[in-house]
């Protein structure tokens, strides 16, 4: 396999060291790629240092994915440093550091919480990967990963319509972009987690992930395995899919506790 060695990686949404983002930005170093990492505050710059590598293997620079100029300075600033990116893996969204956004029923739901949910999952996942396209397709290779999820695309849960209904547009804009970009060597698809246990997890959420039929949450390196995998030159012929990484919660239709 020559999976994704000497390949120009980057990887949004890596703030956190016990997050998805930064679980798959070391598994692509790991498996050979230059990694590009970034998030929204300067601790993508303590995650740099728990990167191996140097100059022209590992890079990091904060930016704000839902400001076009800023992610068109990003992808400068990355190429420049690692070369021509081949991988994106579009992993910002769901949380932002510094900022607790309540969960809501949509009928309750303001216009500023509406545009900040879509604008942080979708337009940040919009806007990066419109900025590497064009370059991927006229190099006629390029992956492209987006951190979609089970909630929205599968599944709904109360409170979550906003992010259901960004996580659900990733994967349609997914599929289509699939087919545009397929006649350049460039696939795009979507990962759908379950419960994975990270930093930003509620007990519930913790709980949830004890009724799959795994017994148990999934780890951010669980998701960050898939997305290597999407993003090497062996998934070549696999394009506008959303795998599910759930521990087959989805499957099943009952998920409560149970007897035995």
């Amino acid at each position: 396999m020559t999976g994704v060695k000497n390949r120009t990686a980057l990887v949004t949404g890596a703030g956190s060291d016990g997050g998805i983002g930064f679980a798959t930005a070391r598994l692509l170093r790991e498996s050979g790629a230059r990694v590009a990492i970034t998030s929204t505050t300067d601790r993508i710059l303590e995650r740099l240092d728990e990167l191996p590598g140097g100059d022209g293997e590992v890079f990091a620079a904060p930016a704000d994915l839902t400001d076009s100029d800023q992610v068109e300075k990003l992808v400068k600033e990355v190429s420049n440093a690692l070369g021509p990116i081949d991988i994106v893996v579009n992993n910002a969204g769901m949380v932002q550091v510094g900022r607790d956004e309540p969960s809501g029923h949509l009928n309750e739901t303001s216009d500023e919480s509406w545009h900040y949910g879509i604008n942080i999952n979708l337009t940040s996942a919009f806007l990066v990967t419109r900025a590497v396209l064009t370059g991927m397709m006229e190099r006629n290779y390029g992956r492209i990963v987006q951190m979609s999820s089970v909630t929205g695309p599968v599944v709904g849960i109360p409170g979550s319509s906003v992010y259901g209904a960004a996580k659900a547009g990733m994967l349609g804009m997914a599929r289509s972009l699939a087919i545009e970009a397929g006649p350049h060597n460039v696939t795009v698809n979507c990962i759908g987690p379950g419960w994975i246990q990270t930093p930003s997890s509620s007990e519930a959420e913790i709980v949830a992930g004890t009724y799959t039929p795994a017994g148990r949450p999934g780890t951010p390196e669980e998701i960050g395995h898939v997305a290597v995998f999407l993003a090497s030159e062996e998934s070549s012929y696999l394009t506008g899919q959303l795998i599910v990484v759930d521990g087959g919660n989805t499957i099943q239709e009952y998920k409560g506790p149970t007897t035995k």
